[in-house]
């Protein structure tokens, strides 16, 4: 049966390893689950460890957090993203969630929440924070980060910091289960002279392709709400 195809995805170029192969169909294909703000909130929050993590960074890895910040619109719930400004040092132009290094003594909740603010302009009084997504490492930035899950009841007037942000936008869950969206693929990388397969994801939009550690949570995001 011939794949789906596929949306543009914008003018993103995604530097390709030698050897993919294609991945597994999501959790979402073929289901019909309720998108509307108060059922994503409560499956995200009804899971076992709904707050806190368990896993550690290891000792190279420096501690980040981001905010996959949700409001509900008119077909269900949207979650805010950005495209990171050309003049940063790593990960340039990509697609991310408001975040960044957690300062010292700076609890993941309150980096997540001043990062946001310093990016967008979203006040820390209007948000409800809920529970932590799993924890991923990066290996070429060797960040450890922390997904926190928050709301805001309305869309807020966003201040983008233009020296950290190029574009930031609200993107409904729903375009993001599309079936000319998501794409699976495992890559092999080279470490250490063994071979190791890594699950990589990705969200092919109208003008923007998310991938790399944001599409890794949000493909955590969306499994975890459509689990039965």
């Amino acid at each position: 049966m011939p794949s789906m195809p596929r949306r543009s995805g914008g003018s993103q170029v995604i530097p390709l390893p030698s050897s993919r192969e294609d991945g597994h169909q999501p959790p979402w294909i073929g289901t019909h689950t309720d998108l509307s703000l108060s059922t994503v909130l409560s499956r995200l929050t009804g899971r076992p460890s709904d707050v806190g993590v368990t896993s550690s960074p290891r000792s190279d890895e420096r501690i980040s957090a981001v905010m996959a910040l949700l409001v509900d619109g008119p077909d269900g719930a949207e979650v805010l993203l950005t495209r990171r400004s050309t003049r940063l040092s790593s990960h340039r132009g990509e697609i991310s969630f408001p975040g960044g290094r957690a300062d010292e003594g700076e609890s993941i909740v309150d980096a997540a929440i001043r990062e946001t603010f310093e990016e967008v302009g979203i006040e820390s009084s209007l948000l409800s924070v809920h529970c932590e997504l799993s924890p991923l490492s990066t290996f070429v930035s060797r960040s450890y980060i922390v997904p926190v899950i928050a709301s805001i009841e309305t869309k807020p007037v966003l201040h983008i910091n233009e020296h950290e942000v190029e574009r930031a936008f609200w993107i409904p869950l729903t375009e993001l289960i599309r079936p000319d969206t998501y794409v699976s693929e495992t890559w092999t990388f080279t470490m250490s002279d063994q071979p190791s397969a890594q699950p990589m994801h990705f969200f092919y939009l109208e003008d923007e392709t998310v991938w790399g550690a944001t599409a890794r949570m949000l493909h955590e995001l969306l499994s975890l709400v459509h689990q039965a």
